[in-house]
C-alpha cells in the first residue's frame, strides 16, 4: 500500500510539473501561482527527454514575470538543460531583454558555457543580434551601460574614471572565446549584427582576436580568422567599415590563405557593398582638410 501510494505521488508530481510546463511555456501566470502555491517544489521539475525546466520555457518565450515566480519560488537560476544552456543563454538567444533584466537582478552567471559550442550568454545575444541584452548581461561591469555611451561621447579618455567601470573584467567578457577560438565580435560580424559590433567595439572587443582549429568546431571560413574575414564572409558592408575603422589588418590571412578582399569576392558579395568598402577605406586615409594620407 506504501509502494503504491510513493508510485501514485510520483505520478502526480509528474503530472503537475507537466501542467507547470505548459504553464510556463505559454505565459499562464495564473496557473503557475497556483500550481506553486500548491507545491513550490515545483519550480524544480525537468521534462524527461530534454531537460529542460519551467524556468527555461519561461525564458526562452520570454514570459518575464513567470520567471520572477519560478525565481521567487526557489528554483536554481543558473539550472543547465541537456544542452548545457541556462535560462539567460535562452533569453539571450531570443531576445527576451525583460527576462534577461530579471534574471541579471537575481544574479544568474553569465560565465556559464553551454555543453555544444562553449558560448556564454553574451555569445547568443551577438550571434543573433540583440544589443539590449548584451547591455544587460554586462550592466554589472559597466553600471552606467545604457547611458555609458552617451557620457563617454562627451568626455575625453582621461576624464572617464576607473571607478566607471571594470575595465579588465568587461574586456575579457566581451573577448571570451567559445569553441574554435569564436569571440561575440565574430559572431554578431558574420551576422551582420550592426548594432551588437558597435557596441561589442566600444566595450573593448579586440579586431584581432583569430579563431583556432580545435577538432571540433565547424569553420567555414579556416581558422586563424578575424572578425573582419567574418564580416566579408556575411557581406555586411557596414559591419566591415566598422571593424576596419577599428584598425583591423585588411592585409591578414587566414590559414587557409584567404584575406578579407579574397572573402568579399569569393562570397558572392553585391558590386555596391565591395565598392563601399573601398570608398570607406580611401576615405580613412585621407586627411579630409589637404587630402594627404595619413599613413604617408
Amino acid at each position: 500500500m506504501g509502494f503504491l501510494s510513493l508510485v501514485g505521488n510520483s505520478f502526480g508530481c509528474s503530472a503537475s510539473g507537466e501542467r507547470l510546463v505548459s504553464a510556463a511555456r505559454d505565459g499562464d501566470l495564473q496557473e503557475a501561482r497556483a500550481l506553486l502555491e500548491y507545491n513550490p517544489r515545483l519550480a524544480r521539475y525537468s521534462t524527461f527527454g530534454g531537460r529542460n525546466s519551467p524556468l527555461h520555457y519561461a525564458a526562452a518565450q520570454g514570459h518575464h514575470e513567470i520567471v520572477s515566480l519560478l525565481l521567487e519560488s526557489g528554483v536554481e537560476i543558473n539550472l543547465r538543460n541537456y544542452r548545457g544552456q541556462t535560462a539567460l543563454m535562452q533569453a539571450c538567444q531570443y531576445g527576451h531583454w525583460e527576462v534577461v533584466q530579471t534574471l541579471m537582478l537575481f544574479n544568474a552567471n553569465i560565465h556559464r558555457t553551454d555543453y555544444l559550442n562553449g558560448g556564454t550568454a553574451i555569445h547568443f545575444a551577438a550571434l543573433h543580434g540583440h544589443a539590449r541584452c548584451l547591455r544587460l548581461v554586462l550592466a554589472d561591469y559597466v553600471p552606467s551601460i545604457p547611458n555609458f555611451l552617451n557620457q563617454t561621447n562627451h568626455r575625453s579618455t582621461e576624464e572617464v574614471s576607473d571607478a566607471d567601470f571594470d575595465d579588465d573584467g568587461l574586456v575579457k567578457m566581451v573577448n571570451w572565446k567559445a569553441d574554435g577560438g569564436l569571440t561575440p565580435l565574430h559572431m554578431a560580424a558574420l551576422n551582420g549584427h550592426v548594432e551588437c559590433v558597435q557596441l561589442l567595439l566600444d566595450l573593448g572587443a579586440s579586431v584581432s582576436e583569430v579563431t583556432i582549429e580545435d577538432g571540433t568546431t565547424i569553420d567555414l571560413i579556416g581558422s586563424g580568422s578575424t572578425p573582419l574575414h567574418y564580416a566579408a564572409c556575411g557581406g555586411n558592408a557596414v559591419c566591415c567599415q566598422l571593424l576596419i575603422a577599428r584598425g583591423a589588418n585588411l592585409a591578414a590571412k587566414n590559414a587557409s590563405g584567404y584575406d578579407f578582399e579574397f572573402l568579399v569576392h569569393t562570397k558572392n558579395c553585391h558590386c555596391f557593398v565591395i565598392i563601399l568598402i573601398r570608398l570607406f577605406i580611401c576615405l580613412m586615409q585621407l586627411d579630409p582638410v589637404n587630402g594627404s594620407s595619413f599613413m604617408a
